[in-house]
């Protein structure tokens, strides 16, 4: 009798595991479509609100809906005071997405039903996590600096708003339409490692605070959303190298990475990075601080390197054009993984929705991998257990 081969794709790569009608990327052709929109209409014509509402609701909204829903995003930014009253006692040292994980529950110990019965109550516990997540990162930041959060400003729209509450400045418009405009580039992205996370979580029919805390903790890695902080590190590391083609060079003849180069699914330019380049610039020349130079000094030199090594399609990933971006907009680098959330929180949401009120054969019923299991074995009936007094090292 043959024996039974056993097929592991190592990290689900390239394997579908559910059907879903939010996003879609076309890694090949460098296309990312929200809802059927391609990215680059809405960058050029939307707002983040009218961006979220699509994907919480599947099509654009009237303006009467978009005012609506705006009106209702800006009259829930407040947050509980409790929640402000421990940000003062926690450890100034704590990591800032450690903070917005640890928030979340507790916005479920604010809801007194947080559990969602039908899509129409999770998507408004899901405008409130939006119009709350700018609050979280803006006031921790400001109480571990020594300052009184700011209350949210009414007069704002929600990218400016979150710059305002951050800073106490209120940015000029095209700064906070910059800002807006990276928020719809970040606001989904198919089923990366922590919408995965969310939709995971919430097949066990947990509710959407626990699904969003798990997408918090998954974009908190270096692999995932904390890469944009460690190619700011690098930017600033590299502000007096002269020779950048030279560290570029040196870099990889070491056999190390540089970061912010390579996507696990774009064989060509990320869609949205030419937006983010083309602020980058912007703000480099207003500010005249040279980070996003350096940037595509390191750009063109690794790309020219790589090519030459025979290592075709490895462009810049949306975190490297991103980093340069956030700090000339005053957002220092541990901050960006928590903005990246600010953004994200649309687009998980959309997810958990949709992962637990879509039909059922469009998604699993529960998430239910195997592992092949290589650890000891002494049999079917396991192991002799060794009583302790027996053991030796």
């Amino acid at each position: 009798m043959a024996q039974q081969v056993r097929v592991k794709n190592i990290g689900l790569r390239g394997v579908t595991v559910a059907d879903s009608k939010i996003s879609f990327i076309d890694g090949e052709r460098g296309v990312l479509i929200y809802r059927g929109y391609r990215v680059e209409d809405l960058a050029d014509h939307a707002t983040y609100l009218e961006t979220a509402y699509l994907l919480l609701h599947g099509r654009l909204p009237t303006p009467h809906r978009l005012d609506e829903f705006t009106a209702a995003v800006t009259a829930r930014r407040t947050v509980p005071d409790f929640i402000l009253d421990g940000y003062g006692r926690w450890p100034g040292s704590a990591a800032p997405m450690d903070v917005l994980q640890a928030s979340v529950p507790l916005l479920a110990l604010a809801d007194p039903e947080p559990e969602a019965r039908t899509r129409e109550d999770m998507a408004d516990k899901a405008l409130g996590l939006i119009a709350r997540f700018p609050t979280l990162v803006a006031a921790r930041h400001r109480i571990r600096n020594g300052l009184e959060p700011l209350a949210p400003d009414p007069s704002l729209d929600h990218a400016a708003n979150f710059l305002y509450m951050l800073t106490g400045n209120k940015p000029d418009p095209a700064t906070g339409r910059d800002l807006d405009v990276c928020l719809i580039l970040h606001a989904d992205h198919t089923f990366n490692a922590s919408t995965f996370a969310c939709r995971e979580v919430v097949s066990t029919r947990a509710h959407i605070y626990a699904g969003v805390a798990a997408g918090v903790g998954a974009l908190s890695g270096s692999l995932h959303g904390g890469a944009n902080a460690r190619v700011m590190k690098m930017l600033l590391d590299l502000e007096d190298v002269e020779d950048i083609e030279g560290w570029v060079r040196e870099t990889l003849d070491a056999g190390e990475k540089i970061m912010g180069l390579g996507h696990a699914v774009y064989q060509t330019d990320d869609p949205r990075a030419k937006y983010l380049r083309a602020m980058g610039a912007r703000l480099g020349r207003k500010t005249g601080r040279p980070w996003f130079e350096i940037s595509a000094r390191i750009e063109k030199a690794a790309v020219a390197e790589f090519e030459r090594r025979g290592q075709t399609g490895i462009r810049p990933n949306v975190d490297f054009c991103s980093a340069p971006v956030y700090y000339l907009m005053g957002i220092p680098p541990d901050l960006m993984t928590p903005v990246f959330a600010v953004s994200r929180v649309a687009g998980w949401s959309a997810h958990i929705i949709e992962e637990v009120f879509a039909e059922a054969q469009d998604r699993p019923r529960l998430y239910r991998p195997r592992a092949e299991y290589v650890g000891d074995y002494c049999g079917l009936m396991g192991c002799e257990y060794e009583p302790l007094s027996d053991r030796h090292e």
